[in-house]
């Protein structure tokens, strides 16, 4: 069995590479790069240029998609009204998965200029039983195969939550085991996996470049939602926000932290702008924090988004 690699002493080879890339890494030895850093190297020029784009998760308006008093169709529609680029498309509102179906949508969202920055699924591959984990990997392929049938080219998954017993160190193999094997698949078609930063197992900048440095694949990144860090003493969540943007796939935006501490929007949008960031600045706005409903809180949010996207984008 492969030995596995001091915790300590791995970050502080990892974390030296991105956070130099990050702007914040001086005096830490930098670590070999990851396959896509090195794939997505154009030119100088190029990545000083961010191209920051507004969306919003279909999530945002989950109490109207559930009852039924939206469906996806209103929710396409809808962007056209509030002027996004892109949707995401959580699955869980799907009304089926026929092809049909999803032939619809990408028709109505072409139709409409209106992009798909992603679909969502709620796979967790923290599982302590190998069977289970393959169970896991098999939801993700199936929700490889909606994305790419509906257009898209990114999926969101989860690490997941710690069980009782487990550490963080299992519960990171198990995680790097079975993205690698996700990725392995989405890459047949071209589809980008991000892993979002969402659960105690994948809270901090640290597990997530290390679940990167391992899975080491062109079609692995991290789904950035932009308010779950912890504040650690070495890190404060802006720093390990700045830290795993080299990763990022689609950004998640809320504008409070967990702890319902307001977040300085305008500091986070720099550091994608310094970073030369190219991706979608996805809405995911909660009814519960912001304590107003959707129909009225989501579109306030969505045009500070859009304001912050023009301010600091090159588009």
């Amino acid at each position: 069995m492969e030995k596995t690699i001091a915790r300590r002493e791995f970050l502080q080879t990892v974390a030296g590479g991105a956070l130099a890339g990050a702007g914040l890494g001086a005096g830490l030895s930098t670590g070999a790069p990851l396959a896509h850093a090195a794939s997505a190297d154009l030119n100088a020029d190029s990545k000083k240029m961010p191209r920051l784009l507004a969306g919003c998760c279909a999530y945002s308006y989950r109490e109207q998609l559930s009852s039924g008093h939206m469906t996806y169709e209103d929710f396409i529609l809808k962007a056209v009204e509030l002027g996004l680029d892109a949707v995401d498309m959580t699955v869980y509102y799907f009304k089926s998965t026929d092809p049909g179906y999803l032939d619809s949508l990408r028709h109505l969202a072409y139709k409409n200029a209106v992009a798909f920055s992603g679909a969502a699924c709620n796979a967790t591959m923290v599982k302590a039983d190998a069977a289970k984990r393959a169970e896991v990997l098999g939801q993700i392929r199936k929700w490889v195969d909606v994305t790419d049938r509906l257009g898209a080219s990114h999926l969101r998954i989860f690490a997941g939550d710690l069980p009782p017993g487990v550490t963080l160190q299992q519960a990171t193999d198990w995680t790097v085991e079975t993205m690698k094997a996700a990725c392995d698949y989405s890459a047949e078609k071209g589809i980008m996996l991000g892993i979002e930063d969402h659960g105690n197992v994948a809270s901090s900048a640290d597990v997530c470049l290390e679940i990167m440095q391992r899975v080491n694949s062109p079609y692995a990144g991290i789904n950035l939602d932009i308010t779950h860090f912890i504040p650690t003493p070495a890190q404060d969540a802006y720093a390990q926000i700045a830290a795993c943007i080299p990763y990022a796939t689609v950004s998640h935006i809320r504008d409070h932290w967990d702890d319902g501490k307001p977040l300085d929007m305008d500091r986070v949008w720099k550091l994608y702008a310094e970073a030369g960031h190219k991706g979608y600045m996805s809405v995911e706005y909660s009814p519960e924090e912001a304590g107003e409903p959707a129909t009225t809180g989501a579109p306030k949010l969505i045009a500070k988004t859009r304001e912050l996207c023009r301010k600091y984008s090159s588009v």
